[in-house]
């Protein structure tokens, strides 16, 4: 075929191309008409997320609302309508802490993370399965584990709760169902509060507290009586790898790997034990309260309760050991809040120390 042929056949097919591109472009468009409902959500989303609040603060939507438009709700130690003004005096609060040390992270993956659920979105008590668990939050939830390495799924059962707090009890209450007698609740210390504070709420015929794990080996860790032990792995609050105190027939271990992810801790091997509690709040920051810790200990004899020389030499708000069943001598500082408010405890904590240096300097002159 000659070249002057030819010319008429690349014109038809570029007429061709570009009529394919319009009608593409115009179905798009159509397309994105009918996601009207969801790009106006997404707008004001976006709208109330580029509030200023002077990067000590954040608005939401469903947040504080003044004449008619959401308002900042600052981080601690500021205020103001744009969280510029650093409160003066202001306690550095860390005691429990909210893991926001996270929320840089997902702001900066906004588009990724950013969700648009329908109001109509799983109504139903039930799936299409009859089953109340969604199966591939399930699947997700085994190939995450699979994927940090620090939990065996294969041959487990996944069971949901409103949070790991409302699984423990539930953990105590379905184990000690089958024992002949009321099972003694126990942990080793210094042991997370709620463990104690939780079984006593809801002290029942079946259970009941009884303290420090240690106490029940009487010189040798296997026990004949009926048992149930918290075993923390992280430990909260002093943030050790645990293992159970106690072994037995009628022992029973809950082991709460709360903690037990690779930006808290070192994952030495899968976690492969008979019930094993984690929660997804620590692992991405959307949680209630408490998170990784400082277990700091006042080491002079005077100072017999720690908390009380960081609250009043230092402003520091923290949590007496007593709390964890250990001495006084101990507080718990959470390190896992906003950059602000950790960046103000770490400068009280400087003050304290060259206060103290100069106190030394003072006497040793």
């Amino acid at each position: 075929m000659a070249e002057s042929d030819r010319n008429p056949f690349r014109f038809v097919c570029f007429i061709v191309s570009v009529a394919l591109n319009i009608i593409f472009i115009a179905n798009l468009c159509i397309s994105r008409k009918a996601l009207s409902w969801s790009a106006r959500a997404a707008a004001e989303a976006e709208a109330v997320a580029s509030i200023s609040c002077s990067g000590h603060g954040r608005a939401f939507l469903d947040g504080m609302i003044e004449y008619g438009k959401p308002v900042c709700e600052c981080n601690a130690c500021y205020g103001g309508p744009d969280c510029s003004q650093l409160l003066p005096n202001c306690v550095a609060d860390a005691d429990s802490g909210d893991p926001l040390f996270l929320e840089p992270f997902w702001m900066k993956n906004s588009g990724r993370s950013t969700v648009v659920i329908p109001g109509w979105h799983r109504m139903s008590y039930d799936y299409s399965d009859n089953s109340y668990i969604s199966q591939e939050l399930e699947k997700n939830i085994r190939n995450l584990h699979a994927i940090t390495k620090n939990a065996v799924t294969d041959g487990r059962y996944i069971v949901f709760g409103a949070g790991a707090t409302q699984l423990l009890n539930a953990a105590v209450y379905a184990l000690s169902m089958n024992m002949s007698s009321p099972a003694k609740v126990v942990a080793e210390k210094p042991f997370y509060p709620v463990y104690k504070e939780q079984t006593e709420f809801f002290k029942a015929k079946q259970f009941e507290f009884h303290g420090d794990a240690s106490l029940l080996r009487n010189g040798t860790s296997k026990t004949t009586e009926n048992v149930i032990e918290f075993v923390a792995s992280p430990n909260n609050p002093d943030g050790n790898l645990k293992k159970a105190v106690l072994e037995g027939p009628s022992v029973k271990t809950i082991h709460d790997y709360a903690y037990y992810w690779p930006h808290y801790t070192a994952i030495p091997a899968p976690a492969d034990e008979d019930l094993m509690i984690f929660t997804m709040s620590k692992l991405t920051g959307h949680a209630g309260a408490d998170s990784a810790f400082a277990w700091l200990k006042c080491t002079k004899e005077e100072d017999s309760n720690c908390y009380k020389v960081l609250h009043q030499e230092a402003n520091i708000l923290g949590r007496e050991g007593s709390s964890f069943d250990a001495e006084n001598h101990y507080v718990r500082l959470s390190l896992v809040k906003r950059a602000d408010e950790f960046n103000l405890l770490l400068d009280r904590l400087e003050e304290l120390v060259s206060k103290e240096e100069q106190n030394q300097t003072t006497r040793s002159s």
